[in-house]
């Protein structure tokens, strides 16, 4: 009875998940604790004085969207790769390519601020755009992963992810969005770097990238603005640069330590929309420099522990995947904490898991699954052998005498032979 007990606590104790996994884990709910009290801190102000009731809507549905993001990333840490298989995936991308095309069509998207880029059903907004980004992730990580073979050649290698990924970024450029575009374009390319194409194919590729950007910063006003605030924030302080400026002013009064949490100035009326694009500029007001290194260092975990998980993947698909994830959370990531501290151009792109993005959240959170069921692709349960069953005296006895009439005749053998 005592050894029957032992061999099923045996069996039902699970492994213990890896180092990359509990990594991932740590920082993922840190920095959804971290966006949160932004998110309460950044709009509350906004919705008292402005007249919108106590202040809190954004931060309901920041844990709402939270809420179904986890249950997301539950489902795809359990079955991630299962669940992925080439008709989901070719599903996926074709329906994001139809709410690309849909949202553009007036009366079906919602036109915010100039911009058409999303869905609306009530205060719940949602952007195809961001369903977009993982699609291509799942679609280039699962091409460059079945022939490794076809990637010294530009027309095997890139040309199939070009045709794909170039039509998906015009809708995108189109509502306008140049910063998701930029996303897309930064993923893209270091799953290209990690699966091992030639320099030389890259280089073409950014060059023909560049080209395509530079045509549209001339073609558009809109985004040759963005341009020309960047280079001269304060010409155009009260213009194209006033966002920037305000940033910029929120950083340098926040110093060190910051003025306290809840304290910012810059966010009531100053900086607009401060819970989404450039909540990283409240953050910085009001936690300082050691915020904002705080948050850095989150980052960095994801990117130790999500380069870590694609390094010790079982199969190339899986090491893909792993990679283009991890480098769609830090490219992102990187451009908006870029742009906020003025080291590039504005691209309305928020800032992972801590600004009020909805679906941006919900897709990120998704894509920690995913990285979470690569680190353990399954729930990998410890086998034990058990004992053979007892022998009855009438069948030992039997053995013995099979035992003894097989050494005589071995023995015959012997003699005979000599």
């Amino acid at each position: 009875m005592e050894g029957a007990g032992a061999v099923r606590r045996a069996q039902g104790r699970r492994v213990a998940p890896p180092l990359e996994h509990r990594i991932l884990m740590t920082a993922t709910l840190c920095l959804l604790a971290f966006g949160a009290v932004m998110v309460y801190s950044a709009s509350s102000p906004l919705g008292v004085l402005g007249g919108r009731g106590t202040g809190t809507g954004e931060f309901l549905r920041y844990l709402i969207f939270a809420a179904v993001g986890l249950i997301a990333m539950h489902v795809l840490e359990r079955r991630g790769l299962t669940l992925l298989n080439h008709r989901l995936v070719r599903l996926l991308l074709l329906a994001s390519f139809g709410l690309l095309v849909a949202v553009l069509v007036p009366g079906v998207g919602v036109q915010v601020n100039g911009a058409r880029r999303w869905f609306a059903a009530g205060p719940i907004q949602f952007q195809p755009s961001e369903l977009m980004k993982l699609a291509l992730v799942l679609y280039g990580a699962r091409h460059l992963g079945e022939r490794p073979k076809r990637l010294r050649s530009f027309r095997q290698a890139v040309v199939p992810l070009a045709i794909v990924a170039a039509p998906a970024c015009l809708l995108i450029v189109v509502e306008p969005d140049l910063g998701t575009t930029l996303v897309i374009a930064f993923t893209l390319t270091a799953l290209l770097l990690a699966a091992g194409v030639p320099l030389r194919h890259l280089a073409l590729l950014a060059l023909l990238a560049g080209g395509a950007v530079a045509v549209l910063i001339v073609a558009q006003p809109y985004e040759r603005a963005r341009l020309t605030s960047f280079l001269h924030p304060w010409a155009s302080k009260s213009s194209a640069g006033f966002q920037a400026v305000q940033g910029q002013i929120a950083l340098g009064s926040g110093g060190l330590f910051g003025v306290g949490l809840g304290r910012s100035v810059e966010k009531v009326f100053y900086l607009p929309e401060a819970q989404t694009d450039f909540i990283l500029a409240v953050l910085g007001e009001e936690l300082g420099v050691l915020g904002i290194v705080g948050l850095v260092c989150l980052y960095g975990m994801i990117a130790y522990a999500g380069l870590r998980t694609a390094r010790r993947a079982v199969g190339r698909y899986a090491k893909l995947l792993a990679t283009g994830l991890t480098s769609l959370i830090l490219c992102q990531g990187i451009l908006n904490i870029f742009v906020v501290l003025g080291l590039a151009p504005l691209t309305g792109v928020p800032l992972p898991f801590i600004s009020y993005a909805p679906t941006n959240l919900c897709i990120m959170l998704a894509s920690v699954g995913l990285l979470l069921n690569i680190a353990r692709p399954g729930a990998r349960r410890l086998r034990v052998v058990e004992a053979p069953p007892r022998e009855r005296p009438a069948d030992r006895d039997r053995r013995r005498r099979d035992r003894g009439a097989r050494r005589a005749g071995a023995g015959g053998g012997r003699r005979a032979s000599r």
